[in-house]
């Protein structure tokens, strides 16, 4: 069989050789690939500034997909998403800002996050417009369709399947 070469961004294995190793990296889904891999790791301001040099994609703007996905030359941020990042930008400026200039910026500690955490889950709860049961399933309207279905393929009756009390486990 020989020696098999797996790419770690692409989640895949091939022969080894000197043509599908050079044909493989220079593929159109490994270089996609790589390339989402890094943008895992690119900083904040740098994404900011790529983002607002692009003018927004109509498409999904429109529809809410885009067929180009990440490989798209326009921006699929809304001026909400934009914000919420320049907004980490510079928080993450004056952090940078308060370190150079030495001052003491004491670390959390787990009880300051514990108590965050909870008035935050007790807000999410008192907000939330969910019921605290989840409903029960129900058909929609026009199920079963008109056609008859086999009895195996029929939905159960609303009150569930009903057993003969001679067939009844004893």
């Amino acid at each position: 069989m020989g020696k098999r070469y797996f790419c770690d961004y692409c989640d895949r294995s091939f022969q080894d050789n000197l043509h599908n190793r050079k044909k493989h990296l220079n593929g159109v889904q490994h270089l996609r690939a790589k390339r989402l891999w890094y943008d895992l790791f690119r900083d904040a301001a740098a994404i900011l500034q790529e983002e607002q040099t692009k003018k927004p994609c109509r498409k999904f703007l429109q529809t809410g997909q885009c067929d180009f996905g990440s490989n798209c030359r326009f921006s699929h941020m809304t001026e909400q998403d934009l914000e919420k990042l320049s907004a980490q930008v510079q928080g993450e400026k004056r952090l940078k800002e308060l370190q150079r200039e030495g001052a003491d910026i004491p670390p959390g500690t787990i009880e300051d996050w514990l108590d965050k955490r909870a008035q935050r889950l007790s807000a999410a709860q008192s907000n939330s417009a969910l019921p605290e049961k989840p409903a029960p399933f129900q058909y929609p309207p026009g199920w079963p369709p008109v056609q008859e279905l086999p009895p195996s393929l029929q939905a159960p009756p609303p009150g569930g399947w009903l057993v003969p009390p001679n067939l009844q486990w004893g």
